[in-house]
């Protein structure tokens, strides 16, 4: 026999070995637990009668459905004109100061779109300095003598929302306007076309697609900004059935159609992607070099870029910076630091059972070879799909079925019943995290292991290594910047995550986003703002990293 072929052969023996092995079994488990809420969730939803879903047809659910489309509509047109704009800016254009506004663009990104609603409307209502100062200057004595367009409404949530959100397309878009051959341009010109309609755009579409889809995933998913601005969507709808009229079932079929709409935006992201590809004959010296302009044009395209940084993070920012500077009315430091130190060990616990599960999920159906635990890891990684008051109905649905389950067989079995281990715990919360925030962990980790070569796996099962051992010893030294991306960016997202810590979070039990939340809605805006500024500053390092390997 070849030597190769032998040498293959034995590598295919040491790893296929015993298919039914712990690490297969721990796998299956994690993928178990991942999914269950996914299936409660329909469960749940199927398991009544029609009677409920009629009479919310009947009643507020073509309200919901509206006002969410037209929110979609509104925050995606207004995303892809600040995130196409300034990406076409930064990547086509050389002036002073550019390379200081595509980091700055990015900014926005760190501020939750609840916590820019609240600013915001301080900044903006009728006892706001903006209409103080109008009617000081004006010589105006009350609302009727002018008008100002009211924040709390349609389309203050949309320009809210918009400002914090068009980094994701901007992102997209100046990574494929960067991609554009050099051929493509020089052919543009040959025929004397317009470069950036005709070749820019359309080959930048599909990852502008891509980027509005993320858009319009975190519309459908946001609470905070749609509660505090009384809009009914269907987020905020769900948690209306579920805890206003006190009907689980109800909000779980609500929670099926947004469910709907987010798998509709998952396909379209997905066929966006699947058609961004272009050729150039080779990569070296084809790249467009930024065209440089003239004082008056730099002044302009800077005051362009800096009007969504401006109205997406230093307002806000400078907004949180005076009410902790000036107010004195702030929380103790008692009571922000408990907050805090919530924050920290529940954000650090879901980051670390994310790159675990990960991890061992991943290495598993690489290196066992495993189809089917390949194909159900991969539905246990759609968790961020569904919105996070969706995802808690079939959470705790399940984990109702899960401690159902072991009281029985304590029961039956031991002879004694045991107490609940999930609801009403902290464990509950974590658990809920990591089901949601699972496909950040998969996506960093399944990368990691596709950019190391399989020789390397291969030559330590052949030097006598099992497949243990190899995980063990081989797979933090040569993953550790996956796992650390993965936990980073897991922190960082528990962290902003406020309507499954509402929902799932112990009794009394405050984090970071649940006491601005709080104090928000009790007009407390100036006592919220210095737990505020630490959820923007914890999100400042991944964004760092984030722009890092977007560099040239």
């Amino acid at each position: 026999m070849n030597p190769m072929k032998k040498t293959y052969t034995k590598i295919r023996h040491l790893v296929m070995k015993n298919p039914i092995n712990p690490w297969s079994v721990l796998t299956f488990l994690f993928c178990f637990l991942l999914v269950g809420p996914f299936g409660a969730l329909f469960v749940l939803a199927f398991g009544v009668d029609g009677e409920l879903w009629s009479h919310l047809f009947e009643t507020v659910f073509p309200r919901y459905v509206k006002n969410t489309l037209f929110l979609m509509a509104g925050v995606g047109i207004l995303s892809l004109f600040f995130g196409i704009t300034t990406a076409w800016i930064v990547a086509r254009l050389k002036f002073p100061g550019v390379k200081v506004l595509e980091w700055c663009l990015i900014l926005p990104a760190t501020i939750p779109a609840y916590i820019i609603a609240y600013t915001y409307t301080d900044f903006l209502e009728y006892a706001g300095p903006v209409q103080v100062l109008l009617r000081e200057v004006f010589d105006w004595n009350s609302s009727r003598d002018y008008w100002f367009p009211e924040i709390r409404s349609m389309g203050g949530a949309i320009f809210v929302m918009a400002t914090v959100l068009y980094p994701y397309i901007y992102l997209f878009a100046r990574t494929a306007f960067r991609m554009t051959p050099r051929t493509y341009y020089e052919t543009a010109l040959f025929y004397n076309r317009s470069f950036p309609i005709l070749v820019d755009l359309p080959l930048a579409r599909p990852a502008i697609v891509a980027g509005l889809a993320l858009v319009l995933m975190e519309v459908i998913s946001d609470f905070g900004t749609v509660e505090y601005f009384a809009i009914e969507t269907l987020t905020l709808g769900i948690f209306n059935v579920w805890l206003g009229m006190n009907n689980l079932a109800g909000a779980a079929q609500i929670a099926l159609i947004a469910f709907f709409l987010i798998i509709c935006l998952l396909y379209v992201e997905k066929s966006a992607r699947s058609k961004q590809r272009f050729h150039a004959p080779v990569k070296a010296g084809l790249d467009i070099a930024p065209k440089k302009i003239k004082l008056l044009s730099a002044v302009i395209c800077s005051i362009f870029c800096l009007f969504p940084i401006i109205c997406g993070f230093f307002l806000p920012v400078t907004i949180l910076l005076d009410f902790v500077l000036n107010s004195q009315s702030l929380p103790s430091a008692i009571e922000v630091l408990d907050s805090a130190f919530n924050s920290l060990l529940i954000s650090s616990s879901a980051a670390v059972g994310v790159v675990i599960v990960a991890t061992i999920t991943v290495f598993t159906i690489t290196y066992k070879n495993h189809p089917f635990l390949s194909a159900v890891s991969s539905i246990a990684a759609t968790g961020y799909a569904f919105p996070g008051v969706v995802l808690a109905i079939g959470i705790i649905s399940f984990s109702s079925f899960l401690e159902g389950g072991a009281a029985w067989a304590s029961d039956q079995l031991l002879g004694f019943k045991t107490s609940t281990f999930l609801i009403g715990g902290v464990g509950l919360l974590i658990f809920g995290y990591i089901v949601r925030f699972q496909a950040i962990g998969f996506g960093a980790m399944n990368s990691g292991v596709k950019r190391v070569s399989p020789n390397i796996m291969n030559a330590s099962f052949v030097l006598g290594l099992n497949f243990s051992g190899t995980m063990i010893r081989l797979g933090p030294p040569l993953f550790y910047k996956s796992m650390l991306t993965a936990g980073l960016l897991v922190f960082v997202d528990v962290m902003k995550e406020l309507p499954l810590t509402l929902i799932l979070r112990p009794f009394n039990f405050e984090t970071l986003s649940t006491s601005v939340y709080q104090l928000a809605k009790d007009e407390l805006l100036e006592q919220a703002a210095p737990e505020s500024l630490m959820i923007v500053i914890a999100g400042l390092l991944p964004i760092w990293l984030i722009n890092s390997t977007q560099r040239d």
